[in-house]
């Protein structure tokens, strides 16, 4: 197994193989810390042409369903890189987007692309398979201040598209210059066989799926309140979907607070939760 990256000029280079002890097939238990659980948001950058990104996927998918550490709520968000397609199979989930994404994350830090790549509430990053790493960073960040995000409707219009709206918190001292609200909707429950490239004759489960991401705006001081519609495919299974709304400093500051909320059901029940 080798971990690969590429450089901001889009140059694929290899490296020698890494062991990542942390490696493991489940998590042990923690007792939870007093109060709700802290959302913090875990971004992978990911594709189905890296044979190194299906173990990474599986353990944020792991990390999200068993919360095994004290104090976090793990929000996942897979993006699909395009960098890889043009070597041997074309990821359906890939997008340039993706890929400037994760290239101005680079550019803020002085850092390299690769995949697959876990960015921790917009600051640290680490292989995305290597376990201990990411609870390491999961921890760090639930300490950070937190600006309230609430994602108080989030329904489909008969066009089939997501119309959120969402409430953004007073940004107190938690932040300094210019603060964005990103609105998202990931699907999860997504597998595919894959013919060919280097996970060739697998069929891969992912990690909640970037469908769409959208920028609703700059919040102010007092916060405010924002809409944005979301594009979902018309394949997208309706119950596996969920919005993701965080807000973040635009000059590399990091993640300042995350809300999630399913859409509305038939019945038109939502959940919501910070």
């Amino acid at each position: 197994m080798k971990r690969r990256w590429v450089l901001s000029s889009g140059l694929l280079l290899g490296a020698s193989a890494l062991v990542v002890g942390s490696f493991r097939t489940g998590h042990r238990s923690l007792a939870r810390a007093s109060g709700p659980p802290v959302p913090v948001l875990v971004e992978l950058f990911t594709s189905e042409g890296c044979s190194s990104c299906p173990p990474a996927e599986a353990e944020l998918s792991r990390l999200a369903a068993d919360q095994p550490v004290a104090g976090v709520r793990v929000v996942p968000l897979a993006f699909h890189v395009d960098y890889w397609d043009a070597l041997g199979w074309r990821d359906p989930f890939s997008s340039a987007a993706w890929t400037a994404r994760q290239g101005e994350y680079a550019r803020g830090r002085g850092g390299q692309i690769y995949t697959p790549e876990a960015i921790v509430h917009g600051g640290k990053d680490c292989v995305g398979s290597d376990d201990g790493a990411l609870q390491a960073l999961l921890t760090r960040a639930a300490q950070l201040p937190r600006i309230p995000v609430d994602i108080t409707r989030a329904v489909t219009d008969s066009q089939g598209t997501l119309r959120v709206t969402v409430h953004v918190g007073a940004l107190g001292t938690s932040a300094s210059g210019d603060v964005a609200l990103d609105v998202a909707v990931t699907e999860s429950g997504l597998h595919v066989a894959v013919p060919r490239g280097e996970n060739g004759g697998r069929t891969l489960a992912h990690a909640p799926v970037a469908r769409d991401l959208r920028r609703a705006g700059t919040v102010g001081p007092g916060g405010g309140t924002f809409d944005v519609v979301l594009a979902v495919p018309a394949t997208s299974r309706r119950e596996n979907l969920e919005i993701v709304a965080f807000v973040s400093a635009e000059n590399g500051g990091g993640v300042l607070g995350v809300g999630t909320r399913k859409p509305a059901t038939a019945s038109g029940a939502q959940a919501n939760s910070q």
